[in-house]
């Protein structure tokens, strides 16, 4: 029998193609999410097209008082726990806003590491489970056109990246996810290149291609590997002076 799979952050795009691909393939779920009366639809759409459990959950992960307690009032624990949460706004507000800086922060990282440490440990308890996290390429090197956004995906990165370590000994796996640019209700406000894009249903496919892998680190579309890479190479008395 397939483990459950809790989705942090299930009312976007991703977290709702992500509950199709799993429960297509008879995934019990439990979605979370701040508004959970907009998972409604798709709690039924899946529940009658597979004929899968599929819970509903009200969750803030900004609201980290509350993590404990919601983990603890789930009967079953789910076996596989992907985040997906985030938030980005235009980088000239966030900047300007101290709220805006401290929501990016806290939706982004703070509050995903804070419930993954409680998932965690009760992982690493029974000995199993798997953690996927999405993080995104913007945290692999601060760039002055999202550089908040950015530094709080990188301390997401390098949580993932040791608590993947942390974890390999109890026989937890854990995931990171680097997207490059997803076409996506958060990023509908960008002109982004067709060809670097990723649509929904494909990030969906590469994460549960690399759940079932155990992948240690995924990029959806290979080439952003390489793009970073030369990204992260450039000299920085070179790459100060870009406009990037």
């Amino acid at each position: 029998m397939n483990p459950s799979v809790l989705i942090l952050g299930a009312t976007s795009d991703i977290g709702m193609a992500l509950a199709e691909k799993f429960a297509q393939n008879g995934y019990p779920l439990v979605l979370a999410a701040r508004n959970s009366q907009r998972l409604a639809p798709l709690q039924s759409d899946l529940e009658i097209k597979y004929g899968t459990g599929c819970e509903v959950l009200e969750f803030d992960i900004t609201h980290t008082d509350t993590h404990q307690a919601t983990w603890d009032k789930l009967q079953e624990k789910p076996g596989i726990t992907i985040c997906v949460a985030g938030y980005m706004n235009e980088n000239e507000r966030v900047i300007k806003d101290t709220a805006e800086t401290l929501k990016t922060i806290a939706t982004n990282f703070t509050g995903p590491v804070a419930l993954l440490n409680i998932i965690a440990a009760d992982y690493a308890e029974k000995g199993k489970g798997i953690i996927a996290g999405i993080s995104s390429v913007a945290g692999l090197r601060g760039r002055q056109s999202n550089y908040i956004y950015g530094s709080a995906k990188a301390g997401f990165t390098a949580y993932l990246s040791g608590l993947r370590n942390r974890m390999y000994s109890h026989g937890v796996h854990v995931l990171t996810v680097l997207p490059g640019f997803m076409d996506t209700k958060m990023t509908a406000h960008l002109k982004l290149p067709r060809l670097l894009t990723a649509q929904p249903a494909r990030v969906a496919d590469a994460i549960y291609r690399g759940i079932l892998k155990k992948k240690n680190t995924i990029y959806i579309k290979w080439f952003w590997k390489w793009i970073m890479f030369i990204i992260r190479h450039i000299p920085e008395s070179i790459f100060k002076k870009k406009k990037l």
